[in-house]
Order: C-alpha cells, then sequence, then structure tokens
C-alpha cells in the first residue's frame, strides 16, 4: 500500500505542475461563468435599436390598432397608402419595415408579409402573429352575433396547473414538480457522462505516454503492474476531483465578482423574474393588458422552487458521488488496460469502440428517462454496471424503489472488482510490450495467461 501511496503522490504533483492543468484550471471558470453573465448583459441592455412599423392594409381596417406596441416597437398604421407605394422607399420614411395585411389573412393564414432591410427578431414575429391570431378568432366568434363577447372571453380565459403530491405508505404529503425532477435527470445523467469519460480518458493518455517514453519499465523495476495502474488510477481520480472543485470556487468567484462590480444592479435578479415576465406577456396577448399577474400565478412559482426543495437531496448527493466514484474506477481501468495494449493514441480506436459505446448508449437511455422513468428499459439499464452510472443517477429523482438502487450498487462493486482484475492481467503483460499492434486474440491470450 505504501508504493501505491507513493504512486499515487507522484501522479498528483506531476499532474496538477502541468502547464495544461493549470492553464484549463483557471480559463474554464471564464467560460462557464460567461454563461451565467452574458445572459445578465443581455437583459440589462437598454441600448436597443427603436423600430417603427407602418402597417398596410391596402384600403381595409379590418386590423386597425390590433397589433400593440411594444416597449421598443411602434406600429402605425396608414391609412389610404398602396403597398407599392411605400415598400421600396419606407427606410427613407424613417420605417424599420412594412407589415402588409391581406384581407384574406382571415382565411389564409400566410396572407401577410413583413418588407425589412434587416432579418427581424423571432421575438418580433411571435409579437405580430399571436396579435393577429386573438383578433381573427375574436372576429371569427363575432360572426356568431354573441353579446358581451369581450367580457365572455375574458371570462372563459382559464389555466390549468396539476400539483403534484406524493403520498408515502405513513399518510404524509409533500409537494412535488415532475419539471424539477427532469431538470435533475438531465444535469446527473449529462454530468455523469461528460466526468466519468473525461477522466476515464485521462488514464489511458497516461499510460500511453509513459510507455513510449520509456518511463514505465524505470518504475516497474520497483512496483508490482497492478500497483503502477492502481496508483495512476487513483491519482488521475485525485487530480479531476482537485481540477473540477477548483472549476466551481473559481466559477462562483468570477460570477459574484463581475455581479458586484460590473453588472448594473438587479441584472441578476431580471433572469429569476423571467417566469413571471412570460406570465404578463401571455395575459397580454390574452387582451388583458390591464390586469396584473394574479396571486395564484405568483404563488405557482413559489410552489415551483419548494418543491425543489422536497427533492431527496441526500440520496441524490450520495448516489451521484457513489455512481461517479464506481463508474470512473470502472472505465478508468478499461481505459488503463487499452492505454497498456497499444503504443500511441492512434491505435486505440479499434479498442475504443466496444467501452465508448456503452456510455453513449447510457446517455441516450437517461435522456429517455426522463419521460419514462419506470420502463424496463430503464430498469434494466440502469442495473447494467456499464450503463448504470449515467441511468440510475437520471433515475433516482422519481423515487426509484431502495431496492433497485440496492442492487444496482452491489452490481457494480462486483463488476468493479472483476474489471480491475482483467484490466491487470492485460496492463501486466502488455505495458512492457513494444512494436507489435495487438488484437482481440492477443487481449484474450493476455487473460487466460496463468504465468
Amino acid at each position: 500500500m505504501n508504493k501505491i501511496a507513493l504512486i499515487i503522490r507522484r501522479e498528483y504533483i506531476t499532474r496538477v505542475r502541468k502547464k495544461s492543468f493549470i492553464i484549463m484550471t483557471l480559463l474554464t471558470p471564464f467560460l462557464f461563468a460567461l454563461l451565467f453573465i452574458i445572459p445578465a448583459l443581455v437583459m440589462s441592455n437598454d441600448d436597443k435599436e427603436f423600430k417603427k412599423i407602418a402597417v398596410v392594409e391596402d384600403g381595409a381596417d379590418l386590423f386597425k390598432d390590433v397589433i400593440p406596441d411594444t416597449k421598443d416597437t411602434d406600429f402605425e398604421y396608414l391609412e389610404g397608402i398602396n403597398i407599392n407605394d411605400i415598400k421600396t422607399n419606407f427606410a427613407d420614411l424613417g420605417y424599420y419595415g412594412v407589415l402588409y395585411i391581406s384581407p384574406q389573412l382571415i382565411t389564409t393564414p400566410n396572407a401577410i408579409q413583413l418588407i425589412t432591410r434587416k432579418q427581424p427578431a423571432i421575438g418580433l414575429l411571435d409579437h405580430i402573429s399571436g396579435s393577429l391570431e386573438k383578433e381573427i378568432e375574436k372576429q371569427k366568434l363575432l360572426a356568431y352575433n354573441i353579446e358581451n363577447l369581450d367580457e365572455i372571453l375574458k371570462t372563459i380565459n382559464t389555466s390549468v396547473r396539476i400539483q403534484t403530491i406524493k403520498m408515502d405508505e405513513e399518510g404524509s404529503a409533500t409537494e412535488t414538480s415532475t419539471g424539477i425532477s427532469m431538470g435533475l435527470a438531465y444535469l446527473s445523467g449529462f454530468l455523469m457522462y461528460m466526468l466519468v469519460f473525461m477522466f476515464g480518458s485521462m488514464v489511458m493518455r497516461g499510460v500511453i505516454e509513459e510507455k513510449t517514453s520509456r518511463i514505465v519499465e524505470v518504475i516497474i523495476s520497483s512496483v508490482k503492474p497492478v500497483q503502477l495502474m492502481l496508483g495512476k488510477i487513483i491519482g488521475v481520480a485525485l487530480v479531476g476531483l482537485t481540477q473540477f472543485g477548483l472549476w466551481i470556487m473559481l466559477t462562483l468567484a468570477i460570477v459574484m465578482v463581475v455581479k458586484i462590480n460590473v453588472l448594473p444592479e438587479g441584472a441578476m435578479e431580471q433572469i429569476q423574474q423571467l417566469p413571471q415576465s412570460f406570465a404578463e406577456a401571455d395575459q397580454a396577448m390574452a387582451g388583458m393588458e390591464n390586469s396584473p399577474v394574479s396571486g395564484e400565478q405568483i404563488s405557482e412559482f413559489e410552489s415551483l422552487f419548494a418543491s425543489a426543495l422536497n427533492q431527496p437531496w441526500g440520496l441524490i448527493i450520495f448516489s451521484f458521488i457513489f455512481y461517479f466514484i464506481t463508474g470512473y474506477l470502472l472505465y478508468a481501468s478499461l481505459f488503463a488496460a487499452i492505454g497498456s495494449a497499444v503504443d500511441n493514441e492512434t491505435e486505440t480506436q479499434q479498442f475504443m469502440l466496444p467501452v465508448t459505446i456503452p456510455i453513449i448508449l447510457g446517455l441516450v437511455v437517461a435522456m429517455g428517462t426522463m419521460q419514462n422513468p419506470e420502463s424496463s428499459l430503464s430498469f434494466w439499464f440502469s442495473m447494467i454496471p456499464l450503463t448504470s452510472p449515467i441511468v440510475m443517477v437520471a433515475r433516482i429523482p422519481f423515487d426509484v424503489p431502495a431496492w433497485e438502487i440496492a442492487l444496482s450498487m452491489g452490481l457494480m462493486v462486483v463488476t468493479i472488482i472483476g474489471s480491475v482484475w482483467m484490466a491487470a492481467k492485460i496492463y501486466r503483460t502488455g505495458i512492457l510490450m513494444y512494436g507489435k499492434k495487438t488484437s482481440y486474440k492477443e487481449l484474450w491470450k493476455w487473460l487466460t495467461y496463468k504465468g
């Protein structure tokens, strides 16, 4: 064990001192921080181009003043103007564009044109189409001579939100959220896939590097090949965890520094208030511009955040750490065996496919698990050790039975023991072989060799 500890220490210190490690450790948090900073800057940017759009109907007035103005766009209805008289010189008249609405729009959905010099934003198009759709629906209903139609439309406007309650055997009720569970499933599955594949590949590259530089010949004279392999796997794991921890701390530090010193006050809060803004926009599109967001709608968002606190965070965190460690050990041992069997990274392609396919397949099944976590496919892939680190962490937010988690973890431990044993047999022989292209037949001989 003392020799394994020395190898772990050497592997750790050597890697954390590399320029590539230092550069990636410092650069990656800036990239992560941009994912938070840029949306906040965009939301707080008031330097927007004000648009004035001319609305032309060619003699009709079916949609006069139907499209409401927005903070950065005015719609000016022009009467007695032919579209041909303005569509070529609208920019000279100070208009961003010309919106031509044909009277046939009621029966022909594409009987409308927006003529501009620039590609219009999708938000502008949605605003125009949404406003006109509501008006067309209203005009079609008016054809039935319904009295007090406006009041009726306001009265019947209804939204339904299903409140999900989880009831345990003792009768205790807890409010849950399928959306929160799906988000956790996606994040956990993708993060597990990324970390296991990235750190496992790092082990393979390290083995190939030492083999090609012949350093391994010196090391192997003092330690057993199995000790060298285990020391390398654990050392790389500690390097990866160190880097991952630094990424989190530095990203948070950068975001906080930028928030305090660069971003306008309240910029980050604007992103958090987007759901409420969407609710206000939906009400405006429904013809309820003067109605404030109801207490029921505000409580919906509060309920969403409250239900996030009801998630089994202890089990989620424990399971993620367990499957990360075991998943890494499983794939790192396989990657170490591949690295020892080849002389360069080019030769790894023939052996990488059987190892990478289960990882990718596990990610694909994990994405489907969000829709049907209790399917037989999700169950079996959460039991198969090569895919269970990704699929099971995606299923756990959906209340997986305890016996399934225990069985999956037990199978993982047994499989790790077997994979480390097989990888050690391959590593012991392959690490000192040079100049010969290894085949699957050759690997089988190394596995069954009893000497």
